[in-house]
């Protein structure tokens, strides 16, 4: 990415994420470094801004993630966010200390409007706070510019230095002008032009591949999700018939799904792919056979993948380049990006075995995210109705049937799946939701059908609202809805007989189950 860029040093704040997808709305390039990551190679990056994000520690404490006071007289902006506000007056000179009353939630913050951060704010506005926490005393040179009933330094800036502090959140929708703050901080203070535009990042992003790849040949691992068709269509433009995509039916997909993929994007599609279908159901089910635990089905499923396109590549012969639809949330929830913890790894990227046998794993789209991927594909001319599917996770169902996954267990989910999604599209609701799916619990109980009694499975119906897929808030689907699905499961799917509603917001909860 030669280009302007804003560098997001995380500190395990469960936002880190929100952060750059902030920044990336006001069409500045945004990545995620850990903390640790050396000076120089931060230095050698030239930053046109640098965030801190928010974190679990209390900076004063012995051990607690940290900085060097180099990096604020680097002349590169700096802006703290929670934790990174209290870093920054901690390393500067600064008093932080257990605040005598915590803030938890959304929060009127008085703002001094002539603040570079808080123009065309409103003098009074909701914030997100979330600490225990605060900054007792402000830096030498340091301003306070915002404050709260309990937190008298609520925003500190010491402006001739571009040097900026924030105890709350603004990359959380909840604070209601955070954006503007973002932006006022990403376009006003450091300067940037907004040149991150994906016409561009989609015509310089072919550019790159055809010199990457050259001559050579081409696998794409298609799975027929919105992210692996992206990066198909795309490799499709830059190389052509050098690319050849394989679609691996491993048994996990949704009810009649490896059809309609090969319907898409087989020999009778609008594409003109070199298309190859595996039909590999029995090698995945036999792989994961008494494995319950979700790290190393997501591992098993990885690896088989990886395998399965190594073979394909060796009836091909000689293809040099592997090419994943990896996206930006992959790498980071996978702990490959930042410092927070790992959340779960993604088969193309934590889950991938230590040898593939391949000279290079192209991923094209690695540096977007969700909706930036759709984005993409439309600018590909990808139609709306495939860009806009409902997502669909690498590993499958594999991650939608709670514990040890079998062929009679993914017929009850495909088929309860199957009822839910036809319902909600029925009742008109699908339009306005990020995801909805059933997955299959690891629960049975004891139930009453037709007089006798049954001891069955519960399925979970999930359904979230998000933009992002960075957090997300369980869709409120009408109680009839609702019902209608609980009767048609529980009479249309054997070995069903107990449905529940998934309440749970990210975070703390994931979209998935595992």
């Amino acid at each position: 990415m030669n280009q302007e860029k804003i560098i997001v040093i995380d500190f395990g704040g469960q936002y880190n994420q929100l952060v750059a997808r902030r920044v990336r709305e006001c069409n500045v390039y945004c990545e995620i470094y850990s903390y640790r990551t050396d000076l120089e190679q931060i230095k050698s990056m030239r930053p046109k801004g640098i965030i801190l994000t928010g974190g679990p520690d209390s900076c004063y404490k012995e051990g607690a993630p940290t900085c060097s006071r180099e990096l604020f007289s680097l002349g590169i902006p700096v802006l703290g966010l929670c934790y990174g506000a209290q870093l920054m007056m901690h390393v500067l000179g600064g008093k932080v200390e257990k605040a005598p009353v915590r803030e938890y939630g959304k929060t009127e913050v008085s703002v001094n409007t002539s603040s570079p951060l808080f123009q065309n704010v409103s003098e009074k506005t909701i914030c997100w706070m979330s600490h225990f926490d605060y900054i007792a005393d402000a830096a030498k040179g340091f301003e306070i510019t915002a404050h709260t009933k309990d937190c008298p330094i609520a925003a500190a800036e010491y402006a001739a230095k571009n040097l900026y502090a924030v105890q709350f959140h603004p990359e959380v929708l909840h604070t209601m002008e955070g954006t503007r703050m973002l932006y006022n901080f990403v376009r006003g203070v450091c300067g940037c032009g907004g040149t991150w535009r994906m016409d561009s990042f989609v015509e310089n992003s072919i550019q790159e591949i055809r010199k990457k790849v050259g001559g050579g040949k081409v696998l794409c691992a298609l799975s027929g999700g919105v992210d692996s068709s992206v990066a198909a269509v795309m490799l499709s433009k830059a190389i052509g018939k050098q690319l050849t995509c394989v679609f691996v039916d491993h048994g996990l997909l949704r009810k009649n799904e490896g059809d309609e993929v090969e319907e898409v994007f087989g020999p009778n599609g609008p594409y003109e792919l070199n298309f190859i279908r595996v039909h590999a159901q029995n090698r995945f089910y036999e792989k994961l056979a008494h494995v319950t635990e979700p790290e190393e089905k997501r591992k098993i499923i990885g690896e088989e993948f990886i395998r399965v396109f190594e073979e394909e590549a060796k009836k091909i012969g000689a293809v040099d380049f592997l090419v994943q639809g990896t996206i930006y949330p992959d790498i980071v929830e996978s702990g490959l990006g930042g410092e927070s913890a790992v959340i779960k790894s993604h088969h193309n990227v934590g889950g991938l075995p230590d040898f593939v046998d391949f000279k290079e794993i192209v991923e094209p789209l690695r540096d977007l995210f969700k909706d930036e991927v759709r984005k993409a594909g439309l600018e590909l001319g990808i139609p709306e109705y495939l860009v806009f599917r409902q997502p669909f996770p690498g590993p499958g169902l594999g991650i939608r049937i709670i514990g040890e996954v079998t062929m009679d267990k993914v017929r009850m989910v495909q088929e309860a799946d199957a009822i839910y999604r036809e319902e909600i599209e029925n009742a008109g609701l699908s339009k306005n939701m990020g995801q909805y799916f059933a997955a299959l619990t690891n629960m049975r109980s004891v139930g009453v059908m037709g007089d006798e009694r049954t001891y069955d499975y519960a399925v979970a119906l999930r359904a979230v609202e998000t933009v992002d897929f960075m957090t997300a808030e369980a869709a409120e689907i009408p109680y009839e809805v609702l019902k209608k699905v609980m009767n048609r499961i529980i009479n249309e799917v054997k070995g069903v007989n107990r449905i529940f509603y998934d309440l749970t917001s990210k975070p703390p909860g994931t979209v998935e189950f595992e």
